[in-house]
């Protein structure tokens, strides 16, 4: 699927020709119930990461679509000399999903109850509308924009464009904050682009302008780096959505690198694995943000007792009949079997790409 890559929140300037690539999924079981799943990877490689699912999908006929474990660990012995990460790991992901999708349906339960069911309703905040490469007055005005939309929370970037310095980064935080008032939660994504040095000067500086976190300030695998930081700053640090799998938040959260745990589904390796992270942050008394994909993620933060909130960032919306609601900033988690997801037909004969 290849969707146009444009930013619906608050009127984005978009890139011409820019797209967002997606590989669809369903299984189908002889009892008649279907699940689906969606997975991306970007680029040129979605063709390769299609490849692999189609590989694996075909591994899992004829396994028993209740025994989750049980498949994916097949999957994974199948094709250990790929693992843990990349294609594999975001293949393995879309057909744990689906089965998870497959289980509610067969429960007649949707996936937020069968998976802990802690609430039903869980905050949100708005992603991608903030961009770096955005101009500053277009952030300016995009911002309260939101907050007339109902958010309470959105999210901005540092690590500008070059040339950039300090000065302009803490500006940037500082228009921000004033076009929105006091009583807004402001998060801040670093994307990995600071130093040690970098995230401390600069983060320091922007801590008057209350961020609600400051998000990847330095490289993913930098643990003890990550924790200089977290120690310096008083802003709490999320961090997680560039790992793949269990055991790098196993190193993440013994080195004390992150406040807050950002788990994303595709790269956790599905959901199975996400709830397993979501526990471990539990035992280490942390709360847990997901990464992309609401119309996924509201039922995993809806279903633990320590999730904090959905990042609402709908490129993938255009696939389905229709997603979560959003009520007084937060999202409704949806009462139907499953996902509670259809894909939309005419979103498929409109945006698929042939094989």
């Amino acid at each position: 699927m290849r969707l146009p890559a444009d930013e619906p929140l608050a009127g984005g300037p978009a890139v011409p020709g820019a797209t967002r690539d997606f590989v669809t999924l369903r299984i189908g079981t002889d009892e008649g119930i279907e699940g689906m799943g969606v997975t991306f990877f970007g680029g040129a490689l979605t063709g390769a990461l299609k490849t692999a699912v189609d590989a694996l999908g075909a591994l899992a006929i004829r396994e028993d679509p209740l025994r989750i474990e049980a498949v994916m660990d097949k999957l994974r012995a199948a094709a250990v000399s790929c693992g843990p990460g990349g294609i594999f790991t975001l293949a393995l992901a879309v057909i744990d999903i689906a089965l998870w999708d497959i289980k509610g349906k067969a429960s007649n339960l949707p996936l937020a109850k069968l998976a802990g069911g802690h609430r039903e309703r869980v905050p949100t905040y708005a992603s991608g509308a903030l961009m770096r490469t955005f101009p500053l007055d277009h952030v300016a005005k995009a911002a309260p924009l939101l907050v007339e939309t109902g958010f309470r929370q959105m999210k901005t970037q540092l690590a500008l464009p070059a040339p950039t310095t300090p000065e302009r980064e803490v500006e940037r935080i500082r228009v921000i904050r004033e076009a929105i008032g006091p009583d807004i939660d402001l998060m801040c994504d670093i994307n990995q682009r600071w130093n040690v040095s970098q995230a401390i000067s600069i983060g320091s500086r922007v801590e008057r302008y209350h961020l609600f976190w400051l998000e990847d300030v330095v490289a993913h695998d930098d643990y003890p780096g990550l924790a200089s930081v977290a120690a310096a700053l008083a802003t709490p640090i999320a961090g997680g959505e560039y790992v793949y799998g269990t055991v790098p938040f196993r190193h993440m959260l013994e080195a004390r690198s992150v406040d807050i745990v950002m788990i994303d589904v595709l790269r956790a390796g599905g959901i199975t694995q996400w709830l397993k992270i979501a526990g471990m942050a539990e035992a280490f008394n942390l709360p847990v943000v997901s990464h992309l994909l609401p119309e996924i993620h509201v039922h995993l933060v809806a279903a633990i007792p320590n999730g904090l909130t959905v990042e609402y960032m709908p490129w993938a919306a255009k696939l389905f009949e229709e997603g979560p609601a959003i009520v007084n900033g937060a999202l409704v988690v949806p009462d139907k079997p499953g996902l509670g997801l259809n894909f939309d037909r005419d979103a498929i004969s409109r945006y698929g790409v042939s094989a």
